[in-house]
């Protein structure tokens, strides 16, 4: 038996020494309350795209400790490697096996004893349960009538907080409603990426937020340079604008005029040329309404001439 344990633990340490060389990507995952069925359907999903590696976790930070030396930022994982935990590794898009971990997940209903990972309504409804229930809705203060011999509940009632541990009580009423609140499946704790330890969260920062925040730095910095006359690459253009419409300005107050401010100037003097330019668009505007307005006549009398036939030979 001590042969066949040695054996096994010299092959776990050699899976887990390949895994770490050969991927520069992987994910610390969780897996309380994922069941042997689940963790093989997980398992068979990620097959060919990723590689799911456990163990203890005394086994696991050896195996790195003695890598640190040829790959010092595997130190990194260290601290992270407590409680039920192990590796996901993969060569492929990190988005791409996220989203088929967070697929995998089964529902569950709330066991006594078990810590609320999200928080647990019971919605308004009719329960379906006689009068010989109505001691679990009253031990919750859920409030609640009679109807055609069924208890209902009258309003929405939150009974359970996320991370509040699940009462015996609370557990009963959910399983005779039959609803299971919890879904379980692995949780993805850190993301280890060529060296940079980051968490989960950073995965969900797209292409286009990025550009969104960049541009809204820009504005930023254009904004107080232009505030406090420090010209810099983003705000050299608004200065321009902005000295441009001065110029305009003062040359239509004075008898200085340069090219660009020629046309406002000459519009300025006679107001009748924006009535000019004005005028083709209002004339295509009227245009279309006539055309419009006859048709709609023409469609009008077309029915009236439908219903007299219709009011002398129907």
């Amino acid at each position: 038996v001590k042969g066949s344990r040695r054996a096994w633990k010299l092959s776990y340490f050699e899976k887990l020494e390949s895994n770490l060389s050969m991927y520069d990507k992987c994910f610390i995952v969780g897996v309380d309350n994922v069941r042997s069925k689940q963790m093989q359907k997980i398992r068979a999903a990620l097959r060919g795209r990723a590689t799911l590696v456990m163990g203890k976790n005394t086994m696991m930070r050896r195996v790195i400790q003695n890598m640190t030396a040829d790959y010092p930022t595997l130190e990194k994982m260290l601290p992270h490697i407590v409680e039920n935990v192990g590796f996901v590794f993969t060569k492929c898009d990190l988005n791409e096996i996220r989203e088929v971990i967070e697929e995998n997940v089964v529902e569950a209903p709330a066991k006594a004893g078990a810590i609320a990972p999200v928080p647990v309504s019971i919605p308004k409804q009719n329960t379906g349960l006689g009068p010989e229930k109505t001691s679990f809705f009253q031990a919750l203060s859920i409030p609640t009538k009679i109807t055609r011999g069924t208890i209902e509940i009258l309003n929405d009632v939150p009974i359970i907080t996320k991370g509040d541990k699940v009462g015996a009580s609370e557990a009963t009423l959910l399983s005779m409603l039959k609803i299971y609140p919890f879904s379980y499946g692995l949780q993805l704790k850190h993301v280890y990426d060529q060296g940079s330890l980051y968490e989960p969260e950073v995965l969900q920062i797209t292409p286009d937020a990025i550009i969104a925040r960049f541009l809204q730095g820009v504005r930023n910095v254009a904004a107080v340079s232009l505030e406090i006359g420090h010209p810099t690459a983003a705000s050299v253009p608004h200065a321009i604008a902005n000295a441009f419409k001065n110029l305009l300005a003062v040359s239509v107050s004075t008898d200085y005029t340069f090219k660009e401010s020629e046309n406002i100037k000459e519009y300025l003097a006679d107001p009748s040329k924006f009535a000019s330019i004005a005028a083709p668009a209002e004339s295509s505007t009227a245009a279309a309404v006539k055309v419009e307005d006859k048709a709609e006549s023409s469609d009008e009398s077309e029915n009236s001439d439908d219903e007299m036939c219709g009011g002398l030979f129907g």
